[in-house]
């Protein structure tokens, strides 16, 4: 899931959003849905998607794309992918008809897990040094 959301990110998917379905559908556990903002950007993030999960070994059950249809859907068994056009998002509207599913937060999915250290501990503290005198 993580994989997916930084190969749609990376390509510029628009209003990415990931539901955990879990109890709620047999066929998927995670829903991701990402928004393309015309039928060559639709491709585009299918291919880098295609090529993320290929490199990292997963396999992928079912990939369908209708030419011109303004949708795509990956499925990797327990994640399902799917990216739209702005019209057809808006006329399936998966997030309503999931809406019992949690919405996951994609800052999570984008990160690499590491939370941001606070700009004082970057800089190390070093105790003041002391002027050298030269007294006899």
């Amino acid at each position: 899931m993580r994989l997916c959301c930084r190969a749609l990110d990376s390509k510029k998917a628009g209003d990415l959003r990931v539901l955990d379905v879990r109890g709620y559908s047999s066929i998927t556990d995670y829903l991701v849905i990402a928004t393309a903002t015309s039928e060559p950007h639709v491709r585009a993030l299918r291919i880098e998607l295609e090529k993320a999960v290929d490199s990292a070994k997963t396999h992928i059950i079912g990939f369908e794309t209708a030419r011109e249809s303004g949708w795509a859907v990956m499925d990797a068994f327990d994640v399902m992918v799917h990216i739209f056009t702005p019209e057809r998002r808006a006329r399936y509207s998966l997030e309503s008809l999931w809406r019992d599913g949690r919405e996951v937060p994609v800052e999570a999915m984008l990160s690499d897990g590491k939370r941001p250290a606070k700009k004082a501990a970057l800089i190390a503290k070093k105790p003041a040094r002391k002027k050298p005198t030269n007294r006899k």
